[in-house]
């Protein structure tokens, strides 16, 4: 047998260029959507290993078919093909970072959301969503929803308190009963009234309480706000 004889015949290719090993791997890649698969469940459905799997990791890579992800608390290494962009359920959303909790941008978000509650006295999150996008407070584009659920996080670390609005006072531009956010009293210089029996109506909030008399000119018979009160 001749030295040309005993030389290993070079793979087929397809007739996208790859060989047929690279479009078997492209193809089980691929067969995941936008969802990704591990190196391990690859080198499983294709029986490839070693340096003969890396070698055609690599050139798909270069060839810019396919993308290694870094799948949100996983570890591993993640691939999905380059037609697809991971949902986020893979990459685990805005709060993280290539695959990593990004603390840093959620404690960004909570100090802008605590600086607007300070600014507006009483917010609700629709109120909080538009001042936040009306002055571009971050490069990063966040949704109405992401910053409700920062919301709920500042209430969960006793930085915020969420009241129901009386339509009264500060709450004037909220109509009644509506979920609204203000901060802790005392807390960054607010000094808004307290979380208690007294909010839910509104002699909590009344400027004129201590004038109002059962049988002077102010007083709760004649008060519009408590009749609008008591109807709701």
């Amino acid at each position: 047998m001749s030295l040309l004889q005993k030389r290993k015949r070079p793979e087929a290719r397809s007739a996208g260029g790859l060989t047929e090993t690279n479009r078997l791997v492209l193809n089980v890649i691929k067969s995941k959507g936008a969802d990704t698969i591990t190196d391990w469940n690859i080198k499983k459905e294709t029986n490839l290993q070693g340096a003969a799997f890396n070698k055609i990791i690599k050139n798909l890579k270069d060839l810019a078919l396919i993308k290694e992800i870094r799948r949100a608390n996983a570890k591993g290494k993640h691939f999905i093909a380059a037609e697809f962009e991971p949902t986020d359920e893979v990459t685990g959303g805005v709060w993280f970072t290539d695959g990593a909790l990004d603390t840093d941008f959620i404690n960004q978000l909570k100090g802008i959301c605590l600086k607007i509650i300070k600014k507006l006295k009483v917010a609700t999150a629709e109120g909080v969503y538009d001042f936040f996008k009306e002055n571009r407070l971050t490069k990063t584009e966040c949704t109405s929803q992401q910053l409700s659920e920062i919301l709920k996080t500042l209430v969960l670390d006793n930085a915020i308190i969420e009241v129901k609005s009386t339509g009264l006072g500060e709450y004037f531009s909220i109509p009644i009963g509506n979920v609204c956010y203000r901060c802790l009293d005392g807390n960054l210089g607010d000094h808004g009234p307290k979380l208690g029996a007294m909010v839910s109506i509104p002699c909590g909030v009344c400027p004129r309480m201590k004038q109002c008399t059962p049988d002077g000119l102010i007083s709760p018979t004649n008060c519009v706000y408590y009749t609008k009160w008591l109807e709701f």
